[in-house]
């Protein structure tokens, strides 16, 4: 792969892991605000089950998102960074940036061409997307139109998505993270003008085009300005590019797992009015921790990972691991027993207004209850996934993932039959944490990370806390029309306060315990010595 007279390039020193998260989490919780902001202009104009548009909307952007996080974030991501990174180590910047480049047309031309077929074949392929639909033909009808106009959105995204990966394995991250406000500002903008469900769904579709082309832009943009040259060109199918293929498509289909689920998921619920936006509208919220702790932490751990691993450096492999993991439940198992102990108070307080009715409220608190124990696992599948795809072992994350869609089909069946729609979250939560199980159980075998006894004591009073702060949260749930007359009654008011409270309390609880210390927050945010200035962890990395 090297070229004549190639000089090796160093790695961006990466300093500490929470900085780096740090970083990617702020930009991504502001995203996360305007995307809150966006949901519920879209509640508020679509309803859930008052409106066929709502469905029909939901299913629009599911399905391009679906791969967009198999390929373009999931798979072909997991497999280029580790590679990428190493090639800067080994080859030097200009081949390592080659790579990239033919990386990036294969994936855009791969993407572009599922685009064009789905959007050809999308009157028949929406019998196997909501299957349920068929039997509403204007809202099979809507679904296909809105499906059809944000498909170009998958290969915007690929490119956004291939270029995130030079930027975080040269450890700059703030570029990446700051991309996805776009997408909730363009909606935010062309919804809010809308006066009608039907209208608020087709300017929607149209804005995440547009969003889609912007990000994909900015990206560029700031990959030139690091200084990397990824030029456009044809395809080609070198011997690298043959490799990268051949530890994506097991990547694919271990990244699938979960995004199956959901695309299962959505075809049951395709035949009970209201289920998809229900699942939809409870997926906003236990995809928050998902966004803000698993994804960031994810990000900024695979390059760290794969410099380590292919650097023979055991000890900051370990250290990256176990940082990695108590830094996710230190976040995560808060978020998680929050969404357990009051679902119906945060549905109803946050979405119920416009068309998005009591009814619905209730829908979806029940689905949101089986997703917030799930979530530890979502969040954890992140992580966890790292340590196989910085040794560039990509076929052992895909036979757990296959276990898991095969465990997440039949339990979503016999569930959703058994209880109703809920069961189908149920599902989904049950095959992750089965996935979570088989990746750590493998992972101590192989003598590849074990955590480390002070981590495991750590997240056995981060666990505690979050307990007594579930109980406390469950109380405030049940007490909620003792206090909230004195709040004006204002429902948003009574929950912020709960869940300012709830937070302030779990804090309290961490110190108390020292699950953290005073100590070892001021170490997390220290910049890495060995670090050049400005490239320590990416939190000055503005080109």
């Amino acid at each position: 792969m090297a070229v004549a007279n190639a000089a090796p390039t160093a790695v961006p020193p990466q300093g500490s892991l929470f900085r780096s998260s740090l970083v990617i989490s702020g930009l991504t919780l502001i995203s996360r605000f305007l995307g809150f902001g966006r949901d519920l202009a879209i509640s508020y104009t679509m309803g859930a089950s008052a409106s066929i548009a709502a469905d029909a909307w939901n299913t629009a952007l599911a399905f391009p998102n679906m791969f967009r996080r198999i390929f373009a974030e999931g798979a072909f991501s997991s497999a280029f960074v580790p590679a990428y990174t190493r090639s800067l180590r080994q080859d030097g910047e200009e081949t390592a940036d080659i790579l990239a480049a033919d990386a990036m047309a294969t994936l855009a031309a791969a993407t572009i061409a599922i685009a064009l077929v789905a959007q050809l074949t999308m009157p028949w392929l929406m019998y196997v997307i909501s299957p349920g639909f068929a039997a509403d033909p204007a809202k099979f009808k809507l679904a296909v139109i809105l499906t059809q106009i944000t498909m170009p959105y998958l290969p915007c995204m690929a490119i956004y998505a291939h270029l995130s990966g030079v930027l975080n394995a040269r450890g700059r991250f703030v570029v990446a993270a700051a991309a996805p406000m776009l997408l909730n500002i363009a909606t935010l903008v062309v919804v809010l003008p809308q006066h009608s469900a039907l209208g608020a769904a087709f300017a929607a579709s149209w804005g995440v085009i547009g969003a889609g082309v912007a990000q994909a832009g900015l990206l560029w943009w700031g990959v030139r300005k690091s200084g990397a040259r990824v030029d456009l060109r044809w395809p080609r199918l070198t011997p690298d590019i043959r490799k990268l293929i051949g530890l994506a498509v097991p990547a694919a289909m271990a990244q699938s797992a979960f995004q199956i689920n959901i695309f299962i998921s959505g075809i049951l619920a395709s035949g009970v009015q209201g289920a998809r936006s229900w699942l939809a509208t409870a997926d906003r919220l236990y995809q928050l921790p998902l966004g803000l702790v698993g994804v960031a932490i994810g990000i900024a751990l695979l390059p760290r990972l794969s410099s380590a691993v292919h650097g023979g450096d055991k000890a900051d492999a370990q250290s990256a691991m176990d940082e990695a993991l108590s830094l996710a439940l230190a976040f995560t198992l808060p978020a998680a027993v929050a969404l357990v102990a009051m679902p119906y108070f945060l549905i109803d307080a946050l979405f119920v207004r416009g068309l998005f009715h009591h009814i619905d409220a209730n829908a979806t608190a029940r689905a949101l209850f089986h997703y917030g124990w799930g979530t530890p696992a979502f969040v954890l599948l992140r992580i966890v996934n790292q340590a196989f795809y910085a040794r560039q072992d990509t076929k052992t994350p895909m036979r757990f993932a296959l276990v898991q869609v095969g465990v997440n089909l039949a339990l979503g069946i016999t569930l959703f039959h058994l209880i109703g729609f809920e069961g189908i979250a149920a599902a989904t939560s049950i095959a992750s944490w089965l996935n979570v199980v088989l990746m750590m159980v493998t992972l101590w075998r192989r003598d590849a990370y074990r955590p480390g006894p002070s981590t495991m004591t750590r997240l056995v009073k981060m666990l505690a806390a979050s307990v007594v702060m579930g109980v406390v949260l469950a109380a405030a749930s049940a007490l909620r029309p003792v206090y909230e007359p004195l709040l004006f009654h204002r429902k948003e008011l009574a929950v912020l306060v709960v869940v300012v409270l709830g937070a302030a309390l779990y804090v309290a609880l961490l110190f108390g315990l020292r699950a953290i210390t005073p100590a070892e927050v001021r170490q997390a945010l220290k910049r890495s010595p060995r670090a050049p200035r400005g490239q320590a962890d990416g939190a000055a990395d503005l080109p």
